[in-house]
């Protein structure tokens, strides 16, 4: 299945004892199919996959394969600190059902870039599914290079970057990249129209939980290079790219998914949202289904 387009990063709702909330997923797994979502990833940052127990993975990705059924990609994060780790917990993965894996760069262990080499190397040697590469320095402590990435982007079985830089020399090195068979995919809503006009393939955003539809409609606007028309839709979606970086993702989006019914709160370490932000986060919710409305017409 190809990568293009619109990917959510989905959260995980949890019940507000904490526990998984089966329910809540469901609503979120639907909202994202009705709103034309082309992918979702499982247990990825957004979705505090580091508080995840392996039963608890396990039921949320098979869930989701259920449920999406073939109709769009069903990425699976799980890019861990350790090599070994990184190819167990992908396998899993494959098992599952998912149609690709997720690959963040190791977190916390700093690899060099040759060290980034061997193990993006060793993983999609016995991944058994596509992988997808995932750069996001500030979170893992980890920067991989545009060159380190050319020097995995020829592997048969890697398919893909997810980019979280999001400036325009990064943007452009990639770019040159792009192939039939190596998608280059950002992870910053806030740049995301001016990179995919630029020649990105689409999105993997936070912000898509809430307004599936109207993230869509930005990347389809994007896509056709329709600019003054991005460049107004992208506008209307600046307050929730802005408010999504108020506190650590996904503190932000739990929020305005709970004022939509979908899940409670998060797992420690990460709180809910600050009392400060709760204004901006009723505001923007009451917003919402007017968006979702617009994005269809």
């Amino acid at each position: 299945m190809s990568l293009s387009g619109l990917i959510t990063a989905l959260a995980t709702p949890f019940r507000a004892d904490g526990a998984l909330d089966p329910d809540g997923w469901q609503r979120l797994l639907h909202l994202q199919l009705e709103g034309g979502v082309q992918g979702v990833v499982v247990a990825g940052s957004t979705g505090e996959a580091a508080t995840l127990s392996d039963a608890e993975y396990d039921q949320l990705l098979a869930s989701a394969v259920e449920r999406i059924a073939g109709r769009v990609p069903v990425l699976a994060g799980t890019g861990l600190s350790g090599t070994a780790k990184t190819i167990e917990q992908t396998r899993r993965a494959a098992a599952l059902g998912a149609t690709h894996a997720l690959v963040v760069t190791p977190p916390y262990v700093r690899p060099t870039q040759a060290g980034l080499i061997a193990h993006y190397r060793a993983v999609a040697d016995q991944a058994g599914v596509p992988v997808v590469l995932y750069n996001v320095p500030g979170r893992t402590g980890c920067d991989m290079l545009p060159e380190t990435v050319a020097e995995l982007a020829s592997h048969p079985n890697i398919v893909g970057i997810k980019e979280a830089v999001g400036d325009t020399g990064r943007v452009r090195a990639l770019l040159d990249l792009r192939s039939p068979t190596f998608a280059v995919l950002t992870g910053d809503d806030g740049t995301a129209a001016r990179s995919i006009q630029a020649g990105m393939d689409g999105l993997i955003s936070v912000g898509s939980n809430v307004l599936p539809g109207a993230y869509r409609r930005m990347c389809d606007l994007a896509a056709a290079r329709d600019h003054e028309a991005v460049e107004s839709w992208d506008a209307r979606l600046q307050p929730f790219h802005d408010f999504c970086g108020v506190e650590s993702n996904p503190i932000p989006v739990k929020a305005l998914l709970r004022r939509i019914g979908i899940g409670h709160d998060l797992r420690l370490p990460l709180l809910p949202l600050s009392a400060a932000h709760a204004p901006a986060a009723d505001h923007l919710a009451g917003d919402i289904a007017a968006l979702e409305a617009l994005s269809s017409h």
